[in-house]
């Protein structure tokens, strides 16, 4: 097998260690962010901000991840971003569902926690982007990263548009909103970075 010989070994690319740094700080970022932004999403009662909330969670594992599949052959790295890929597939699913069910509720989030919550999310994942910003054109694994922080970029200027929205109207169909914008980000973007993927590991023969 491919990954067996000295192909998958004797060729990987020594890690970048600027791209390592870049990966931990932006590990602990998102892990110190989800933990503000779930006791903001439970205190506002908003899906949008616990849509976040759970992207910074997975974001945080995602690094984790690719720290460990740093200089690895690229056949796991590709393995690595599938698994990711699908990951982001699971993670918009359940955007949809908790967007049903705070339809069926009714509830009314509170549009001065999401904003000033979100705003500071937007401060901290275009930090990250940056960082991440010179490896975005590297391998499936590379891109599914860079992928994740930008989306979250997006995803905090939506979630700071549902606050406005729900502040002008005071009903909570804008929250709503923009959490299903959120799951088709998080949908599309997963289905890009399997594809990816899928075209890698079938070039390596698997």
């Amino acid at each position: 097998m491919s990954e067996c010989g000295c192909d998958s070994v004797c060729n990987t690319a020594p890690p970048d260690p600027g791209y390592r740094l870049a990966l931990w700080i932006a590990l602990v970022l998102n892990a110190l962010m989800f933990g503000v932004e779930i006791v903001a999403s439970l205190q506002a009662q908003s899906v949008s901000l616990l849509a976040d909330a759970v992207d910074f969670l997975g974001d945080a594992g995602n690094y984790g991840v690719a720290l460990f599949v740093l200089g690895l052959a690229p056949v796991w790295r590709s393995r690595t971003a599938l698994w990711k890929g699908w990951l982001m597939v699971g993670f918009g699913v359940f955007v949809l569902g908790m967007s049903a069910w705070q339809w069926s509720a009714g509830i009314v989030p509170e549009p001065f926690i999401m904003g000033w919550v979100s705003l500071l999310a937007l401060a901290v994942n275009v930090g990250v982007a940056a960082l991440l910003y010179a490896h975005r054109q590297g391998d499936a694994q590379a891109r599914s990263v860079w992928l994740c922080s930008r989306n979250d970029a997006l995803g905090n200027i939506a979630v700071m548009g549902a606050a406005a929205g729900v502040w002008a109207t005071a009903h909570g169909w804008p929250d709503i909103a923009v959490a299903l914008v959120l799951a088709g980000l998080a949908l599309t973007s997963g289905a890009s970075v399997i594809r990816h993927a899928k075209q890698e590991l079938r070039t390596n023969g698997l």
